[in-house]
């Protein structure tokens, strides 16, 4: 496993405490954070792909096309 050293300010600190109460070692905080991080990136960008999906017609027909042959819709 590799290391990773991170400078830190007051507000840094605050939260490492915080977390740390919960996740029992600064290290488990700092997983736990960068991981809740990414997956909310992952969300975030899921969510904007489909808004933009959504409102082009023609990935829209595709997605009918798709549902109607799996027998979703009618």
């Amino acid at each position: 496993m590799a290391t990773l050293n991170v400078r830190t300010d007051e507000a840094m600190e605050a939260a490492l405490r915080a977390l740390s109460g919960r996740h029992r070692t600064r290290s488990e905080a700092v997983r736990y954070a960068l991981l809740r991080t990414y997956r909310e990136t992952l969300v975030e960008q899921a969510q904007q792909d489909a808004e933009r999906l959504a409102d082009d017609p023609d990935d829209k027909a595709e997605m009918l096309a798709i549902q109607r042959f799996m027998g979703v819709i009618e």
